[in-house]
């Protein structure tokens, strides 16, 4: 095995990460630990920068929220869709570590708050721990993010001000830089989610598998990726 001396660790490049994701997305989830671990495996040969930024899958939602297993069904078409569609969804993010629990999640939040929390955690230098903490709670806790009281106890679970927090979702700070970054991203021409842009240049698209992330890293440009799974504006499988 090759050990990396000083001047080669210092000589590492640098891949610049910018995902485009919601927090009630489960592919972005499940992309998320696929992400994690081609960095983790290429971590000793290559520095990575990650940033979250934001796309919300169902704009329209109210503020309080709406039934999550009524909207989907009505969204699939029938109960027997719903069923087969979770399932598929559970199984592969239980591949990938992750324990989905659909039965716990009642609510479907409008994300807009969730967004703006995670800008407000990036000038904090919490960006990716608030990242994680809210689709944990969404998709493993079954938690309602819709209520500020959930937000805030993820927030200071993270070491961040509850006081501070609480005044930030109750003020409309952030909103118009949140809405303007979605803005842009539609304006990319991104309409599904998961969606990478690697080092400003290269776009790949879903949930991709960690082989494909490793071999795209590891020689940028070069790789074809493959068609993975992913949700958008319009798809009536996510």
């Amino acid at each position: 095995m090759h050990v990396f001396t000083k001047t080669e660790m210092m000589d590492k490049p640098i891949i610049k990460i910018d995902v485009v994701s919601d927090v009630v997305c489960p592919w972005c989830y499940i992309g998320k630990r696929r992400l994690e671990k081609a960095i983790d495996i290429l971590k000793d040969k290559i520095d990575f920068e990650v940033e979250y930024h934001p796309f919300e899958l169902n704009p329209d939602t109210p503020k309080e929220g709406i039934n999550h297993k009524e909207y989907l069904i009505k969204k699939f078409g029938s109960e027997e869709r719903y069923q087969q569609l979770a399932n598929h969804v559970v199984n592969v993010a239980a591949q990938e570590g992750l324990k989905f629990n659909f039965g716990d999640k009642h609510i479907s939040p409008n994300t807009l708050d969730s967004h703006r929390l995670i800008a407000f955690s990036k000038l904090q230098g919490k960006q990716q721990e608030m990242k994680e903490a809210l689709m944990n709670a969404y998709f493993e806790k079954g938690e309602d993010l819709t209520q500020n009281k959930n937000l805030i106890a993820l927030a200071t679970s993270l070491g961040m001000d509850s006081k501070a927090v609480e005044k930030f979702l109750e003020s409309s700070e952030l909103t118009e830089e949140v809405k303007l970054e979605e803005q842009l991203n539609y304006q990319r021409g991104i309409s599904g989610v998961p969606f990478y842009i690697i080092n400003n240049k290269y776009g790949v698209s879903g949930a991709q598998p960690t082989e494909t992330f490793l071999q795209t890293f590891t020689d940028i440009g070069k790789v074809p990726v493959i068609n993975a799974e992913a949700c958008d504006l319009e798809s009536k499988d996510c």
